[in-house]
């Protein structure tokens, strides 16, 4: 027998339910980009996807850059305060300037070298980054899945621009 926490109730006096309970089959939602997990998959199974996908497909690497970055925007505590400004300015080079990954590994190497930088990436329980406030993403990783693998590339630039923007609407881009 399995049971799971019932977060939208905890408190209420039905905090866990058994696998194949009609009550455990409510839509969940990811607490971050509030995406739907449809069948039990997360923000983390699609993104997992999509590296499967970047490994199996020629050429699908091309996107590489756009998809970590999208998918830890949608997903702030990932980062830092620090990591989640430096991705947005990332972001806004890669679609506004036409920065490219070649220009990123020669041009900023030794300001992301882990090394030479003052702050860190990765974000921590005690300090981690967030958005106020806070966003309604247009798409997520779940939509880039649902167009299948033959539309990947494509869908992965659309999603970096939905970001982007959905960003920029919310006052949340700091650049």
């Amino acid at each position: 027998m399995h049971f799971f926490v019932d977060l939208q109730n905890v408190g209420k006096g039905y905090e866990t339910r058994e696998r194949g309970d009609p009550l455990m089959e409510t839509i969940q939602h990811c607490p971050e980009c509030g995406a739907t997990w449809d069948e039990g998959q997360t923000c983390q199974d699609h993104f997992h996807q999509m590296l499967f996908w970047e490994n199996e497909y020629s050429g699908y690497g091309e996107v590489h850059h756009l998809t970590v970055l999208c998918y830890q925007l949608q997903h702030p505590g990932l980062y830092s305060p620090e990591g989640l400004r430096a991705a947005m300015h990332l972001l806004d080079d890669f679609l506004e300037h036409g920065v490219t990954t070649e220009d990123v590994r020669t041009h900023l190497r030794s300001a992301l070298d882990s090394g030479q930088r003052t702050w860190k990436v990765k974000g921590t329980p005690a300090s981690h980054g967030a958005y106020n406030p806070p966003i309604q993403w247009t798409m997520t990783a779940a939509n880039v899945i649902a167009t299948g693998a033959d539309n990947y590339c494509d869908s992965v630039r659309t999603w970096a621009r939905s970001t982007y923007e959905t960003l920029k609407a919310s006052g949340n881009l700091s650049l």
